[in-house]
């Protein structure tokens, strides 16, 4: 298995694997700090998005795309 690989079942080192995977892309901008995180599910369970508040400020959204239950990209707006 590839280090960037998961074991079917193993959620604990998914979840290590993803917040290692998307820490930069989920960091709060210069001057800013995340105070909160909001989430929205999908039907099947999946992430659909998170959202960092500072305050009542939302200061980004991380929107996940799914295929077939695998992760297909996360994109930051």
């Amino acid at each position: 298995m590839v280090d960037s690989e998961v074991q079917y079942g193993d959620s604990a080192s998914a979840a290590r694997a993803i917040h290692s995977a998307l820490s930069g892309l989920s960091a709060a901008p210069v001057g800013h700090k995340i105070s909160k995180w909001a989430f929205t599910w999908n039907v099947d369970g999946t992430i659909e998005t998170a959202i960092a508040y500072e305050g009542a400020t939302v200061l980004f959204t991380l929107t996940y795309t799914w295929d077939s239950g695998n992760l297909e990209s996360v994109e930051r707006a």
